[in-house]
């Protein structure tokens, strides 16, 4: 699975990039999965993915939830939650 991964903020700095292209070999993938082989294959991101940090997630510019099914070309941003006033 081919998918193009986006990295914002504090999320980016950690990454060390902001965009990667990656190739997952899975025949199905979750949201949730992804972040989890995100962080095994780079480690500098495992804190930022840690279940004790929230982090916002869109799929193809539509915010999504953890269980969301990932398609092949899609594109998933992350990004830690945003508040203002």
């Amino acid at each position: 699975m081919r998918l193009t991964i986006k990295y914002f903020a504090s999320i980016r700095e950690t990454a060390g990039v902001s965009e990667e292209v990656v190739h997952v070999d899975a025949d199905s993938l979750t949201v949730d999965s992804l972040k989890q082989w995100l962080a095994q294959t780079r480690p500098a991101l495992q804190d930022a993915f840690s279940d004790d940090r929230p982090v916002r997630v869109a799929v193809d510019h539509a915010v999504q939830h953890s269980a969301f099914p990932l398609l092949d070309g899609s594109e998933i941003a992350f990004f830690p939650p945003v508040t203002g006033g």
